[in-house]
């Protein structure tokens, strides 16, 4: 894509109300535009990063054969009475009345509407296990939104939910997700611990989070130095120093930012809204459920918050909105102008996600914005270019190589 047609109003300054890294970087890249508290609109440059982030989990949720649905946020009170949520569910419900004085809700999430969506269907054990996800805005009234996209009213979050006959084939499915979230999370670039966690107004038998490490984290993880033991602290009361409760190990802490939540259900929404079906042995019994949460614009957030300075970005490969930035110097300058765009058709014919910078602005400016949109890989066009060379640039490794242009491909 041409950098003169696509909108990104990179700032300068980062907003007054921006606190944290991610949130203030965000802003000054032009990825994000708050709207109200908690409220945002993605912008071209974000959205890109968010659709390459869903692809990969597309692409990881269809390996392990679960079917994409899409569910509609506008929810009817009658369904969360069914569950018994509509009242118990707190403020943070966003209620709201249609014209005939009936009372709806925008989805928090979506266990009560996927459950109707199968109990009429799924009548046998021959018809499951079955596996649905969606991705889709979520919505909540939050008392404090803040840090960014960390705590918003507004959200885009990835909703996976299992059916299954016995609680053995729940926990095979449970597996299934922690294995599918930890490729998911390594993809994204983001390192992730497991912690076992409170089932909170889910509900359920046990649930997991998976936790970004971050200074700017709302929860305070205790891990082992040793193993894979990790829990939010308020439910393991251990300190700094401790003995890790299953090797012996050095406990520490650290600030997390949860990504994504695991639940195992049972029967929780399926027996209070009579989802059932017929056994092996011909007898009624619920089915047994479990559902997996992925926070998709915490997951951009937390991206940022690991992989950005004060004034760059530098995203990685599989999420980055385009995988090469070509920079003239001068665009004015016949022979920087053609070899740009001869090599931007050349890269984009072989498939490659092409940003060109044909601007009309001075090289700083250009350098600084490019720093700010946090592509890995650069070609900086100069006057070398007469001579059939070019900079090229892994902003992952120090410095820079000039190269002849006839060799760019291969070199990519």
């Amino acid at each position: 894509m041409k950098q003169s047609l696509l909108f990104v109003p990179t700032l300068k300054d980062a907003p007054k109300d921006a606190e944290v890294k991610s949130h203030k970087i965000m802003s000054r890249a032009g990825l994000i535009k708050q709207v109200a508290a908690g409220i945002y609109t993605y912008l071209p440059l974000g959205y890109r990063v968010i659709r390459n982030i869903e692809k990969i989990i597309r692409e990881e949720l269809d390996k392990i054969g679960a079917s994409e649905m899409l569910m509609p946020a506008l929810q009817p009170s009658n369904l969360w009475e069914e569950s018994g949520r509509w009242e118990q569910y707190g403020p943070e419900l966003m209620r709201l009345k249609d014209r005939k004085d009936r009372d709806f809700c925008l989805g928090p999430t979506h266990e009560e509407i996927v459950t109707q969506s199968v109990r009429d269907y799924v009548n046998s054990y021959k018809k499951l296990p079955l596996v649905l996800y969606q991705i889709q805005t979520k919505f909540r009234d939050e008392m404090r939104p803040r840090f960014g996209l960390m705590r918003g009213r507004e959200f885009i979050m990835k909703d996976a939910y299992t059916f299954t006959e016995s609680y053995e084939d729940l926990d095979i499915w449970y597996k299934k997700f922690t294995d599918a979230y930890i490729k998911i999370f390594q993809r994204c670039g983001l390192d992730t611990k497991i912690v076992s966690s409170d089932v909170g107004q889910i509900g359920g038998d046990e649930a997991d989070e998976f936790m970004v490490m971050s200074e700017v984290g709302e929860d305070t993880i205790t891990y082992c130095r040793s193993c894979s033991y990790a829990a939010n602290q308020e439910h393991s009361g251990l300190e700094v120093g401790d003995a890790c409760p299953e090797c012996g190990g050095t406990i520490a802490i650290a600030k997390g930012i949860e990504v994504g939540n695991i639940f195992k259900l049972g029967t929780k929404y399926s027996e209070s809204m009579n989802a059932n079906f017929v056994t092996k042995e011909g007898t009624q019994a619920p089915i047994i459920m479990g559902c997996y949460g992925l926070g998709i614009s915490r997951t951009l957030m937390a991206s940022v918050e690991q992989h950005s300075k004060d004034d760059s970005i530098l995203w990685p490969k599989e999420i980055a909105p385009f995988d090469v930035h070509i920079i003239p110097i001068n665009i004015k300058d016949d022979i920087q102008r053609e070899t740009s765009l001869k090599i931007y058709t050349d890269l984009s014919s072989k498939g490659y996600e092409v940003l060109l910078d044909d601007r009309e602005e001075r090289a700083g400016s250009k350098f600084k914005d490019a720093d700010l949109i946090g592509i890995q890989y650069r070609i900086i066009v100069g006057k070398d270019a007469k001579d059939a060379k070019i900079e090229f640039v892994d902003r992952s490794k120090e410095g820079k190589e000039v190269i002849e242009i006839e060799n760019l491909a291969k070199y990519i």
